[in-house]
């Protein structure tokens, strides 16, 4: 697990990870057939960011704390970041800069009421919040129904909140669940990087990655990639033990709450007219059947 004091580390073999993937060819420099390294040179991204081999070199050992914002610009152009990693390099550098290096244990955010009735609004959409950390910590009934093997896996904690990372990487049955499971893998191993570089001390972070660092070789390969992510979007295609085989979108959209913790709210829907939309009714019909059975009876 990398998530070091002041993450240089995690600076290191992000910033070697992502000039490994870049050719000479595709950065405009001349190519030779004698290379020692996969990708660029560091003399090569030093260049192509205006910097000297020395300033580069020394960016790459982890110190980027007192780095300006037009020098992480020029390095993000000439490593050819995408907007997610770029603005993961500048959360590495923001992060760096703070003084304090003991993990801290951040109180989870209580959700409120209004989210749950905008959740419980939408009937025929499978709805949920997730924090950083891949927890899911409010969702309406077709949630709950549509991620049954989730919430009722033995990897939920003792509230039965489920954890996506937990699921997918702990759960066997998550490879028959999730038909595209290592997509699914590589997502959430990316979205967990993500998190890192916002709160590289969140105790709970740290021990989350090393405990599917432990458990899940899958996920360290993963892990190991520096891939990241901060939302994620498209299809999904599910395998429900219930309705059978499900192709939905998924959206995810920022959700603001109090406090720094970042939550998204992810909604599952189906194409109109497809047998899938059919199936998620099917599962919407159930979901409300039984929310109404537990619903406490009134008295006037």
């Amino acid at each position: 697990m990398d998530l070091q004091p002041r993450n240089r580390g995690e600076i290191r073999d992000f910033l070697v990870s992502r000039r490994a993937r870049i050719t000479p060819a595709q950065a405009g420099l001349p190519t030779s057939a004698r290379r020692r390294v996969p990708g660029l040179r560091r003399e090569e991204v030093a260049v192509l960011a205006g910097v000297s081999t020395e300033w580069y070199t020394r960016l790459e050992k982890g110190h980027i704390g007192g780095v300006s914002e037009d020098v992480l610009d020029a390095v993000a152009r000439a490593l050819r970041l995408d907007d997610d990693e770029r603005t993961y390099l500048f959360d590495l550098a923001r992060s760096s800069r703070q003084q304090s290096r003991t993990p801290s244990r951040r109180r989870d955010v209580e959700i409120p009421p209004r989210v749950q009735w905008l959740l419980d609004s939408m009937t025929m959409s499978s709805a949920f919040v997730r924090n950083g950390r891949t927890d899911v910590v409010a969702g309406n009934p077709l949630a709950r129904a549509l991620l049954a093997p989730m919430f009722d896996s033995a990897t939920a904690d003792r509230r039965g909140r489920p954890n996506l990372a937990r699921y997918i990487f702990l759960d066997p049955g998550a490879q028959d669940f999730f038909v595209d499971w290592d997509a699914a893998g590589a997502a959430t191993a990316a979205l967990l990087r993500a998190e890192a570089g916002r709160e590289p001390r969140d105790r709970a972070l740290r021990e989350l990655v090393g405990e599917l660092s432990t458990l899940s070789p899958e996920f360290r390969g993963h892990w190991s990639a520096h891939d990241v992510l901060m939302r994620h979007d498209g299809v999904k295609r599910l395998r429900h033990p219930e309705v059978g085989h499900l192709d939905l979108t998924f959206q995810s959209l920022d959700l603001p709450l109090p406090g720094r913790a970042v939550h998204d709210l992810i909604i599952y829907t189906a194409e109109p007219g497809t047998a899938s939309e059919d199936r998620l009714k099917l599962l919407a019909s159930w979901a409300a059947t039984r929310s109404r059975t537990a619903e406490p009876t009134r008295h006037t």
